[in-house]
């Protein structure tokens, strides 16, 4: 009895299963069926064993069918073992069709397998995207700094989402252009009377090739005065003259405190040798005296001049002039 018992109790849950999968999947193909979606029952089962969620692509078959859009079941599931999103792609497709934008069913498979948001995409081409680019700074020929912020206005390009650049390229471009108007201006007064014409010359440049979307407008919202660039140039400039020339002129000292010191070391070397040359006067008097050149009264009269020419030297020069090294 308790075997008998138990084999009921797993009939049953088996029993329960098999109609909870069988009833899920009828409600599913009922409901494809009164929608005029052609998804068969049998599709529907196999859609399990491919691991694919049946609910979901009958679901996004039902919203295409109902908007007048008819996509194979098969793509659809296709689609979702590719790793995209069935229900996005299927809603882009419905929003494009509404705005009379041509958009066919592998595109927005490519676009969505790309990593772009299709659906996005086909909402900015009906409403346009406003992107607000960082402040820029840039210099007028006039030494100004002029800062500037712009909007640019921006829709999707649909025919170039796939392998078209996104809005960080848009943005770089825009300010590179900005520099260029602003850096090319004779003054800043020119750019402040007329922050269009910043406008009208980035347009003129074609910014948005190769990317994925395509611009409408270009906007200065702001435009501030800077630093005046020319003028700390200037001033740095005459600062770095003025170190060279203190070097220059430091150098120039020192050449000329070295060449002193040469001379006063020439001086010393001078007075050494008359040192020396006086020292041989007694020498070469002894010797006269000697050999018989030279008497004493000759020694005297030599003295004597010696002493009187001393005395006249210091009657000639005062003691504040005179030169206490000497």
């Amino acid at each position: 009895m308790n075997l008998m018992y138990i084999l009921f109790i797993i009939a049953g849950i088996i029993a329960l299963v098999l109609f909870y999968f069988i009833f899920s999947y009828l409600a599913l193909w009922l409901q494809a069926l009164v929608s005029g979606a052609k998804v068969g029952l049998i599709n529907i089962i196999f859609m399990r064993f491919r691991k694919v969620p049946p609910k979901l692509i009958v679901e996004s078959k039902i919203m295409a069918v109902k908007a007048g859009i008819e996509i194979p079941t098969d793509d659809l599931e296709s689609h979702f073992l590719a790793g995209g999103n069935v229900s996005r792609v299927v809603q882009s497709l419905i929003a494009a069709d509404k705005a009379n934008i041509d958009l066919a069913f592998n595109r927005a498979v490519a676009i969505d397998l790309a990593g772009r948001n299709v659906l996005e995409a086909v909402q900015m081409s009906v409403n346009p995207k406003v992107i607000e680019t960082p402040l820029v700074a840039a210099m007028a020929k006039d030494g100004i700094q002029l800062k500037a912020i712009s909007r640019v206005t921006v829709r999707a390009n649909i025919d170039r989402l796939v392998g078209g650049a996104g809005e960080e390229t848009i943005l770089a471009r825009v300010g590179e252009g900005i520099v260029t108007t602003i850096g090319s201006a004779i003054t800043h007064k020119e750019v402040l009377e007329n922050p269009d014409s910043i406008s009208k010359t980035v347009l003129k440049k074609g910014l948005d090739a190769g990317t994925a979307y395509e611009i409408l407008s270009i906007d200065i919202a702001d435009v501030d005065v800077g630093k005046n660039i020319g003028a700390e140039l200037e001033t740095d400039r005459a600062e770095a003259d003025k170190k060279i020339a203190q070097a220059k002129a430091e150098e120039k000292r020192a050449m000329a405190f070295a060449q002193e010191q040469e001379m006063k070391a020439r001086v010393q070397e001078m007075r050494a040798k008359v040192v020396e040359a006086e020292a041989q006067v007694p020498l070469a008097m002894a010797e006269a005296f000697r050999s018989g050149n030279m008497g004493i009264m000759d020694y005297y009269r030599m003295q004597n001049i010696s002493a009187d020419t001393k005395m006249r030297d210091q009657i000639a020069t005062p003691e504040s002039d005179s030169d206490p090294k000497l």
